[in-house]
């Protein structure tokens, strides 16, 4: 996410550590490459310059903290201002009223039925009931992919083939969400190539008569300036209330994400980072900005793992930890739950530094790899798996031959696990830490985080790739 961008800017940031004084020369020389990457980041030439004159009228300005050096200072004032571009605070989904209704709008390709499918997923984490609409009547695979959508959320979804009048849909849905009592509808409307007159009034019509709380301008995040320019003309027309941006996770640039506010003056309320369901955030500016700086983005990795790890089994495990009793079975345990995260590379990416440590790193390659270490293990007997010293020549030969490897690859494993169930009996010094934090949820969770950190470090390590 971001790759070229944060890579540009990172070298931006070398000179100015180096600065040993604030001077009007030294900023606007360093500050040069960082305008020089958000253009190359797609991002708009007005917003780039705004931007940078922001960042030198403050950075000049304040007086240099004598703890700080003078380029570590302009450093923070970058972030706070990357962070204000971005819109400073995230803006939720305005959905107060019974029931409220959600049009999602967009060109094609943007991808706004899958979208529909993940605010649907979100809204339900949340306690909500939502009721999904098949609004698109001119091309028929969205209705088919809306209603698979549908199934696979377990949620009921308005599906009517063949009808042509978008107005009598929505009547339909309104019908049925009040049977269902159903809270929230979410109307995939229907897209076209480039914005025309008859698009814009289809719209205008269903929002006057559904009267929707939110309405969400889907882009595709990689068009950069043209997503901008979309969202310009979509806000002319129909007043929308924010934006999703998809396919973030392929988006070497940023131009979309860090123009939008600026431009459009509504905010980015969520983003797409993949084709799964789960692959879907609530925007926070402050840690996309992070994020950008190649910071790393440590608190949505802990909310993820709060969400995909088991209180219990996260306590179990601590425990186990602090005496150093970390088995095989336990270090299975932390491969299947990594993969709840998402994949290595979205996890690796949250660390702080995290983009260094995947460069040239094929990380799908490495994913396959962990079906091989699990392979291995899940050829051992439980006795094995507990107690990987009973691991003889016979009973290595019968493993390997059993999940279909060398016993060289299995032997590394193992000696790879040792060094691994060391550095994990360490992980018992942060019982203290968890105390503080109250043993909640979140803190458990961050333990967990711990772990899993570890065991992808592990994994790195066992395939040449240091983390």
């Amino acid at each position: 996410m971001f790759d070229s961008l944060t890579g540009r800017l990172q070298n931006a940031f070398k000179n100015l550590r180096g600065l040993g004084k604030v001077s009007d020369s030294n900023v606007a020389e360093s500050l040069r490459e960082v305008r020089m990457a958000l253009l190359e980041a797609d991002v708009n030439f007005k917003v780039a310059r705004g931007f940078i004159e922001s960042v030198k009228e403050k950075a000049i300005g304040q007086k240099v903290i004598q703890s700080i050096q003078p380029g570590q200072q302009i450093i923070k004032v970058i972030q706070d201002e990357l962070i204000q571009l971005l819109g400073s605070e995230n803006e939720a989904l305005s959905i107060e009223s019974n029931p409220s209704s959600i049009l999602m709008v967009g060109l094609h390709g943007s991808g706004k039925t899958t979208s529909s499918g993940k605010v649907a997923k979100l809204l339900s984490k949340e306690g909500r009931k939502p009721l999904l609409v098949a609004a698109d009547v001119y091309r028929p695979a969205a209705m088919d992919q809306l209603e698979t959508l549908a199934k696979q959320l377990e949620l009921p979804s308005v599906v009517m083939r063949g009808e042509t009048d978008v107005l009598k849909i929505a009547k339909q849905a309104r019908k049925e969400a009040a049977i269902q009592e159903r809270d929230v509808v979410i109307y995939d409307t229907a897209g076209r190539l480039q914005i025309d007159e008859s698009l814009v009034q289809e719209l205008v019509k269903l929002r006057g008569l559904v009267s929707p709380q939110e309405i969400l301008l889907v882009l595709d995040s990689a068009t950069g300036q043209e997503a901008v320019n979309v969202a310009t003309r979509f806000n002319d027309a129909l007043e929308i209330s924010g934006c999703i941006l998809t396919r973030l996770d392929g988006d070497a640039r940023g131009g979309a994400a860090l123009s939008m506010k600026a431009i459009t003056g509504k905010p980015i309320k969520l983003v797409g980072t993949g084709e799964k369901l789960d692959d879907f955030e609530v925007f926070h500016p402050e840690r996309m900005a992070t994020r950008i700086l190649g910071m790393g983005d440590v608190v949505s990795l802990v909310e993820k793992a709060a969400e995909a790890v088991d209180i219990d089994e996260a306590k179990r495990m601590e425990e186990k930890m602090r005496r150093g009793e970390f088995t095989l079975v336990d270090f299975l345990d932390q491969l299947r739950q990594m993969r709840k995260l998402g994949s290595l590379e979205s996890v690796v990416s949250m660390l702080p530094g995290g983009g260094d440590m995947v460069k040239g790193a094929d990380l799908s390659k490495q994913e396959k790899e962990f079906r091989r270490m699990e392979a291995m293990i899940c050829a051992m007997t439980p006795t094995e798996r507990l107690k990987p010293q009973v691991l003889n020549a016979r009973r290595r030969q019968r493993i390997a031959a059993g999940s279909g490897v060398r016993v060289s690859e299995l032997n590394n494993l193992l000696n790879r696990f040792g060094q691994m169930r060391k550095m994990m009996k360490k992980m018992g010094k942060y019982q203290k830490m968890m105390k503080k934090m109250g043993g909640d949820r979140r803190g458990w969770a961050g333990l967990s985080v711990r772990s899993l950190i570890s065991a992808a470090s592990f994994c790195l390590n066992e395939m040449g790739h240091c983390a």
